[in-house]
């Protein structure tokens, strides 16, 4: 079939949709990225199938999207985790990871351009023709999917937050992101902090496990997890506040250090730690930082573009979004549930038919109408939507969408005639029922 699908942004959500474009059978999907690695964020998270992101996961899985899902599972560290406030997570190996997706978009005849960033548009009668690249080139298509994120450029981690983490966005080495909506001449949704303040910092750092006392290295290897309690004095409460993750803004985050083994890093689930405090942690004392620093993290959700529940941006025909940029959603699962439906519809777009609506019979579908419907409403833009916790996981379990056996939820897909859909290669000429 005849049709280039242009997918501008290599994270988790610009990957899923990559994949689904080509499962869909668009004849040409091309990734721009603009570092030299995948996967952006997903490079220092780790967290799969916690609490409600199981149930979204095996939906994914039914609905013939899960590909990357199992690449995470296969170079998984750990499984079935309880730390405080999420049962059943998965851990993934932050180093291992980004080959392996690189591998297999490569397989499913993705064409990836590294180190492409995009810095202007072309238009003609209220469609895109063509991205152009810092360098000036010109990337034509005929569908495009906006995965730029949410994060950077540096200086507005400085205005919004504490400064320039050096974090794995790399704005210094390969630029910042730029918004194609934003220079398509669209208004951008602003988040905002439970504080007040503008965006959310990123809710983890890392830390290298050698750094850390060797038994209590061998523990978290062995179990995939520590609490360790904080000596008085030294909870910061106000970091709650100030986090994207919220459903990891919970008391235990305040009184104790909670650490998930993701390979070489020790996940730290806190934005920053100063480190002459954390040192005085007894195992902590020689402690140095992988990602992040002591005192800032970068500041995220500073650009959900204006979509409809297609994933369609609006007034321009031609181009859907993703990952942070089609809403206030946080997390990988979500990410690649956005990238999933923008993918596909991308290729119903080319074939002249109409988008598919993820029915809110399903987690997948219900979330994305949740943060549709929510910006209505009071506080909506410090509002997050993620499966593993806060209102959104609330919401699931009170309209028992949550559930962890995947036969069960296979079935619930199979029930709205969804089974197979993503992987199917072919594109139904009815959007389903919500």
């Amino acid at each position: 079939m005849p049709g280039t699908v242009v997918v501008i942004g290599g994270g988790w959500a610009g990957c899923a949709a990559a994949v689904a474009a080509r499962q869909a059978r668009a004849e040409t999907v091309i990734v721009l990225e603009r570092t030299d690695l995948l996967l952006g964020c997903g490079l220092a998270g780790g967290i799969m199938r916690n609490n409600g992101r199981q149930t979204a996961a095996e939906e994914l899985i039914a609905l013939g999207g899960g590909a990357l899902i199992q690449v995470a599972d296969s170079v998984c560290t750990h499984r079935g985790v309880d730390f405080p406030g999420h049962r059943h997570a998965s851990l993934y190996s932050t180093s291992k990871i980004e080959p392996a997706v690189r591998n297999y978009l490569a397989q499913q005849g993705v064409t990836l351009r590294p180190r492409s960033r995009v810095t202007d548009v072309e238009t003609s009668e209220g469609a895109l023709d063509a991205v152009v690249l810092q360098d000036g080139t010109r990337v034509a298509g005929d569908v495009f999917i906006e995965a730029t994120g949410s994060a950077g450029p540096m200086g507005n981690c400085v205005r919004f937050g504490n400064g320039c983490a050096m974090c794995v966005l790399r704005c210094a080495s390969y630029g910042p992101r730029v918004s194609l909506t934003e220079r398509l001449g669209l208004n951008d949704y602003v988040g905002m902090r439970a504080d007040g303040g503008i965006g959310s910092l990123s809710g983890s750092c890392e830390l290298r496990k050698d750094s850390l006392d060797a038994a209590l290295g061998r523990e978290l290897e062995r179990r995939g997890v520590l609490v360790v309690p904080l000596p008085p004095g030294m909870s910061h409460e106000e970091l709650l506040s100030q986090k994207s993750c919220r459903q990891y803004a919970l008391p235990q985050y305040a009184g104790n250090l909670v650490l998930l083994d993701t390979g070489a890093m020790a996940k730290l689930m806190t934005p920053f730690f100063p480190i002459d405090e954390l040192r005085r942690v007894p195992g902590f004392e020689a402690v140095v930082f992988g990602q992040g620093c002591g005192h800032a993290n970068s500041v995220r959700f500073l650009s959900r573009a204006p979509r409809n529940a297609a994933l369609q941006v609006e007034s321009v025909r031609n181009l859907f979004c993703a990952g942070e940029k089609a809403g206030f959603f946080v997390g990988h699962t979500e990410a690649m549930v956005t990238g999933s439906l923008a993918g596909h519809n991308a290729v119903r777009r080319l074939r002249g038919l109409p988008p598919l609506i993820l029915p809110q019979t399903l987690a997948c579908g219900d979330i994305l109408a949740a943060e549709q419907e929510g910006l209505g409403t009071q506080g909506c833009l410090a509002k997050r939507y993620t499966f593993s916790g806060g209102d959104y996981f609330e919401r699931m379990q009170a309209r028992s969408l949550y559930v962890e056996d995947p036969g069960h939820v296979a079935k619930r897909v199979r029930h709205d005639g969804l089974e197979g859909l993503f992987a199917s290669g072919s594109t139904p000429s009815v959007t389903r029922r919500s």
